[in-house]
């Protein structure tokens, strides 16, 4: 279904192996002397950590090209609420992109329950037709507004998912309970963009790949990669490393200067081609946008 987003991400795997790696290797490593077992934990960011659609945590993203991406197309997003407002108003100043999507959403606002999320999934994926953005645009990745979308009658997924997604908050959906979702997609080899809606506690997935609505638990061969919505970009974790870390004790983090030695031979040996920074640090690349 057309061409969708590039992110490079060269230090994924490396960051997979030399994680689980270390914890192994930490955990058979004694404390340094002088650390007590019960010495108490430094802070970590926790706290900060949410869960998002398929049960995963997610950390907020400070910077990179992702939120400059999302702070782009958010503007955008608000001068469409603005031109729907005067069109709904006076329907001399409505454009035809306008219309239509007004049409959208009081169609969703006749709905109840799932049958509305049903609804604007349905006519955004039947109004447009997928087309890439190098085809449209002549460039590797445009996100673009609602409106501009619907007047081209084109676009690629991220475009279905941004659609939507204001569709539904327009239509009554609490912003909270909406995400925007890059997912790799390991079947096609390729990153894509979905819509997540919650209702009643679960997560519904709005897909321009299919009409029907599926949840978040029944897309298979996908890896969950960011999530946004109306606060900001977060970086879902890695299960794996999840799974490491709930294994091993916190208490090892606390070992000798010589095991954390060990650990960055461990991660540059993994994945020579990629900074030893980005592995540790769990920092990306490159965005391409």
């Amino acid at each position: 279904m057309g061409r969708h987003m590039s992110v490079f991400l060269s230090a994924r795997m490396g960051v997979r192996i030399a994680v689980v790696t270390a914890a192994l290797v930490l955990s058979a490593t004694p404390l340094s002397a002088g650390t007590p077992q019960n010495a108490p934990l430094p802070e970590t960011k926790s706290s900060s950590i949410v869960l998002e659609p398929f049960g995963i945590g997610a950390e907020p993203l400070s910077h990179g090209g992702l939120i400059a991406k999302w702070q782009g197309v958010s503007r955008a997003i608000d001068a469409d609420l603005e031109t729907l407002r005067r069109c709904r108003s006076d329907r001399t100043q409505c454009t035809p992109a306008a219309l239509r999507l007004i049409g959208i959403i009081d169609n969703a606002k006749q709905r109840e329950g799932l049958a509305r999320f049903g609804e604007v999934n349905r006519a955004i994926n039947l109004a447009i037709r997928p087309v890439s953005d190098q085809t449209q645009y002549g460039i590797q990745d445009h996100w673009a507004a609602p409106l501009a979308t619907l007047a081209s009658g084109a676009g690629d997924c991220e475009d279905y998912a941004i659609a939507k997604l204001v569709a539904l908050r327009e239509a009554g959906i609490a912003p909270s309970d909406l995400r925007l979702v890059i997912v790799r997609d390991h079947l096609f080899n390729e990153d894509h963009a979905v819509l997540a809606a919650r209702f009643e506690g679960r997560w519904r997935i709005l897909d321009n790949r299919r009409l029907a609505m599926i949840e978040d638990n029944q897309m298979r061969q996908t890896e969950p990669l960011f999530a946004i919505d109306q606060d900001g970009v977060r970086r879902f974790a890695d299960p794996n490393v999840m799974i490491a870390a709930r294994e091993q004790p916190l208490q090892v983090v606390a070992a000798a200067p010589a095991v954390t030695e060990r650990v960055s031979e461990i991660a540059i040996a993994t994945q020579p081609q990629a900074d030893a920074s980005i592995l540790l640090g769990f920092e990306f690349v490159t965005f391409i946008f």
